[in-house]
């Protein structure tokens, strides 16, 4: 052997224990050892001298063989014992085998001894690597459990027909259940009915394929009732006979998928805004000619005249047009708006004569107006139509009747509430609330409520642009807006708007001039690439006495003036083709000092600012245009006083 072994004699006779070490030697077992017969010097020789092997006389009188082993199992379970004895029968060599000892050898026969101490050395190893291997497969086991029991994600163990047979700890925190009412359940029957079918599908597919992975997703109830959107990977171990079922590892990820459907329905949102804005603007060119010459034409007609009929509905439905035009604009958050700060209580307080007319009576109005609701800066005529918009909404839910209200209080959104609403910025809010008591929207209507001709109604009871408008005049007026509805429980919408710590403007507009000093005699240079739109102008303004210059663009305009004299007002187009109506009216205003500009457009607020058009105090009419609105606004523009 290559190492001097440590051998302790448990032995009371010198001379025996030197028959021993001889034997030793004998047999090549390089060793050191040391004599012992009493308990404490065993055990301090046991401490100090670290034996490999402990070889102990059985009849030593009051500590022998049987005292050691029974020591050695308790503080050195590996360290093998050879019982080295003058005699002894089999019955008593029988029972020190049973309780431990490696091996018995007879001081008659000390030959055996060499051998013996060898086998039993070499039982020796192989415990203590058998021990090691234990030890490891216990840190293992401590290890992974500690895993499981700690992962953030849970794990669950199903059987084939879907019993579950474990779960980990974190499913009290995903689920709530306690593991003891968890374990033993169906996992089937906290599915969402509406995902069951898929969610078996996917455990058949994992059952088909034997150690393989299946994602899976599925809506499952929390012990509170709600349900949860849990994310999974299922994988077939029911051949391991260590696992013996299918592990699902999952996690919570409803909020997660909160986000990304509002990041989805804003982009969708924003899609469609664009393309209904761009179909407004050519509603717009379309509907300035249409009403400005069904105007002209009813100027012209007499009273009593047949055809007046005809020409007023023409006059209706351009209306209609102009108004769904309009809608779609404010869905498309495209509008050109005229802000203004604004007392929230005022302006609830004024269009709540119009909503009891609106609503009926048999629907109970309610305000809860709080007395320190902050100020907004909105477009007023705009925020009166979401509040009416909502209110006609809410009526409608409520076709037995029921209680409409409508609430305003100061709100502090904080990091918290935004990262959970994507859309909004943190900061302090004036909330308009407005609930009822109807029938409640499912989750499918809330995802689609705002979405432009989504209705729920009847065929011819409404255009499904009500909420889209509503959506789109709180986006661009800086504001957010949320849903809370369950069906059967009715619904409240709560529209947030940006709070201002400024003074209230008045909420009514100016009069309007007299229409007997709307006609002049200036000069206008009347600006506009699309045909119709510049006749019809040029016809509304040459009525009223007005001297009108017309050109298709700018290069034209500035060609007709450069012979000389001046012109009153440039009445232009903002966006034309090869020059802007701002470019032109800049160079104009070099030649022409002071001259008074009116800009007009069928292009949407966004259209405008990208085009760097639209700056505070800059006149402008927007398109469509109805005749006495041009009139007046011209009017407007050339009286005004720099």
């Amino acid at each position: 052997m290559t190492a001097s072994l440590h051998i302790l004699l448990v032995e009371d006779r010198d001379v025996d224990a030197e028959l021993v070490q001889r034997e030793l030697r004998r047999a090549e077992i390089d060793c050191r050892a040391r004599r012992v017969d009493t308990d404490e010097d065993f055990r301090r020789e046991l401490r100090d001298f670290a034996p490999d092997i402990v070889l102990a006389d059985y009849s030593i009188p009051g500590f022998g063989g049987m005292e050691a082993l029974e020591i050695l199992q308790g503080e050195a379970p590996l360290i093998p014992l050879i019982v080295v004895t003058g005699s002894i029968d089999e019955e008593t060599a029988a029972a020190c085998i049973k309780a431990g000892a490696a091996d018995y050898v007879l001081k008659t026969h000390l030959v055996r001894l060499g051998p013996a101490v060898r086998s039993a050395l070499e039982m020796r190893n192989h415990r203590a690597e058998r021990a090691a291997a234990e030890a490891a497969l216990r840190a293992n086991e401590q290890r992974f459990r500690a895993l499981v029991e700690h992962s953030w994600d849970a794990i669950a163990l199903f059987g084939p027909d879907g019993a579950i047979l474990y779960g980990s700890p974190a499913t009290t925190r995903v689920l709530g259940y306690d593991l003891a009412e968890f374990v033993g359940r169906n996992a089937l029957d906290l599915i969402h009915p509406e995902d069951r079918d898929l969610v078996v599908g996917r455990l058949t597919e994992a059952m088909a394929n034997p150690r393989g992975r299946v994602d899976v997703a599925a809506r499952v109830r929390h012990k509170d009732g709600s349900w949860r959107y849990l994310e999974g990977v299922l994988t077939n171990l029911l051949d391991d006979p260590s696992v013996g079922g299918i592990v699902n590892n999952y996690r919570d990820a409803t909020e997660r998928r909160s986000l990304e459907q509002q990041v989805i329905q804003a982009q969708k949102m924003e899609a469609v805004g664009r393309l209904a804005g761009g179909v407004a603007h050519d509603f717009n060119n379309i509907l300035t000619a249409i009403g400005g010459y069904t105007d002209l034409l009813l100027d012209d007609l007499p009273l009593d005249d047949p055809r007046r009929q005809d020409v007023d509905e023409i006059h209706r439905a351009a209306d209609r047009a102009a108004a769904l035009t309009q809608q779609l604009l404010a869905f498309s958050r495209r509008q050109v708006l005229q802000p203004k700060v604004i007392d929230l209580n005022a302006l609830v307080s004024n269009v709540e004569s119009l909503l009891g007319r609106l609503i009926g009576e048999d629907v109970q109005l309610a305000t809860a107006l709080a007395d320190d609701a902050g100020r907004v800066r909105a477009d007023p005529g705009q925020l009166e139509q979401v509040i009416v918009n909502l209110a006609v909404n809410a009526r409608d839910a409520m076709p037995g009747g029921g209680r409409l209200t409508i609430e305003t209080r100061n709100v502090d959104l904080d990091a918290a509430y935004a990262a959970e609403h994507r859309t909004v910025v943190p900061g302090p809010y004036v909330v308009i609330a407005v609930s009822d008591t109807g029938t409640g929207m499912s989750a499918d209507t809330q995802s689609h409520m705002f979405e432009p001709f989504f209705t729920t109604k009847e065929v011819g009871k409404g255009t499904g642009l009500g909420l889209a408008t509503v959506y789109g005049i709180v986006k661009q007026s800086g504001g957010s807006i949320w849903v809370y509805s369950e069906l059967g429980h009715g619904t409240t919408i709560k529209v947030y708007l940006p709070r201002v710590d400024e003074p209230p403007e008045p909420l009514a507009a100016p009069p309007l001039a007299n229409p007997e000093r709307l006609r002049g005699t200036e000069t206008i240079l009347l600006v506009e690439d699309e045909p119709a739109v510049r006749a019809v102008a040029r016809q509304i303004l040459a009525r009223q006495g007005y001297t009108v210059l017309e050109a298709p663009d700018g290069p034209a305009a500035l060609a007709m003036v450069a012979g000389g004299g001046r012109v009153d007002l440039i009445l232009t187009d903002v966006v034309m083709p090869g020059m802007s109506g701002r470019a032109l009216a800049d160079q104009l205003a070099t030649r022409w000092p002071g001259v008074r500009v009116l800009y007009m457009s069928g292009y949407t607020d966004d259209a405008i600012v990208r085009h760097g058009m639209l700056e505070p105090g800059l006149a402008y009419l927007q398109k469509p245009f109805r005749p006495d609105t041009l009139v007046r606004k011209v009017r407007e523009v050339l009286n005004h006083t720099a």
